[in-house]
């Protein structure tokens, strides 16, 4: 089959390998899925760039954890029923080395749920990262009806995910967007109050169109970088869920201040979601695309062989939607 892969560790153009490798085989409680899609996460791009040291302590490693197609074929444990099942794929390359840019990728039946006839294989490729971390963010903590949530980042992939969770679920969403197109985007997907984050009086605006009231919950995209703003914005008792902090890797906590406004800070990544967090973003994104629910933003598609400009898309970090590769045609 054909499938990108890399040795070792470096930049997308040097280091990303597209030729053959050999097809697997779906073992023991695996399917075999012929995908049509692949999609490029951030953690994508830190992997290659070393991000988990011992990753390629086993041989190469072919990257990505999402994509979407068609179930080929299926290792002992596995109902035959399965073959010929449209699915989107999760954490195909977390704790082992064989993910989705390729043509074939053999993993846990668990790890490729059903994807609903009204959703394309490119929406397909969405779900795992963006979606389902966009649901733990909302849902960890509880119902979100009659709350207001605080979305940060909203037009990013993450972040126009959480908006919509929390909006069909009874919630007053807000969001923060750095300019007119992502403002838009934002109350297309459900948002009633946009601020813009590059404002240093961005808290001051949110709590004039609040007047007053403090959020409930935060899906936090830069939570270093925002806290200090976040900590002005929400309630006594308010939850952060952060599932990224890139600008300040490791950043100070105003514990006090923290302390007396009874915060709980909650860490996202969907690798680590317990199965039970983990089934439930998967029935209730089955039940938004059957019923047409909830949108998408497809930045780029982009064939699989150009596996390396879809990784310096995602790294330059300009780009909203997803980055889509397109591997075998329908």
């Amino acid at each position: 089959m054909k499938a990108i892969r890399f040795e070792t560790f470096g930049p997308a153009d040097e280091v990303l390998i597209y030729g053959d490798i050999e097809t697997p085989v779906a073992g023991p409680g695996e399917v075999l899925v012929k995908l049509h899609t692949s999609a490029v996460n951030p953690s994508d791009t830190k992997k290659r760039m070393a991000s988990f040291p011992d990753l390629l302590d086993g041989g190469y490693v072919i990257p990505h954890s999402d994509g979407a197609g068609v179930i080929e074929a299926v290792g002992e444990g596995i109902s035959e029923s399965r073959i010929g099942e449209r699915v989107f794929t999760f954490n195909a390359q977390y704790g082992r080395r064989f993910g989705t840019a390729a043509e074939y990728v053999a993993l846990q039946s668990a790890h490729a749920p059903c994807l609903p006839d009204p959703a394309s294989f490119e929406i397909g490729a969405c779900l795992g990262i963006p979606a389902m971390t966009a649901h733990r963010c909302v849902f960890a903590d509880g119902s979100v009806n009659g709350k207001t949530v605080l979305v940060t980042g909203g037009a990013g992939r993450v972040g126009f995910y959480a908006i919509q969770w929390a909006a069909l679920s009874g919630a007053r969403v807000i969001a923060t967007a750095s300019n007119d197109a992502d403002a838009d985007a934002c109350r297309n997907a459900g948002a009633s109050i946009i601020v813009n984050h590059r404002d240093a009086g961005w808290p001051e605006a949110l709590l004039a169109a609040t007047n007053g009231e403090k959020v409930d919950r935060v899906v936090e995209v830069e939570f270093g970088a925002n806290l200090e703003n976040v900590l002005k914005v929400i309630g006594t008792s308010g939850v952060i869920a952060t599932y990224s902090s890139t600008v300040e890797k490791e950043p100070k906590l105003p514990f006090l201040k923290m302390m007396y406004l009874d915060i709980t800070i909650r860490m996202v990544i969907v690798y680590a979601m317990p199965d039970d967090a983990k089934d439930h973003a998967i029935s209730d994104i089955q039940d938004a695309l059957e019923a047409g629910r909830l949108q998408h933003r497809i930045a780029r598609l982009i064939p699989l062989a150009d596996c390396a400009a879809a990784h310096r898309e995602i790294e330059a970090g300009e780009v909203r939607g997803s980055v889509v590769l397109k591997i075998n045609a329908v």
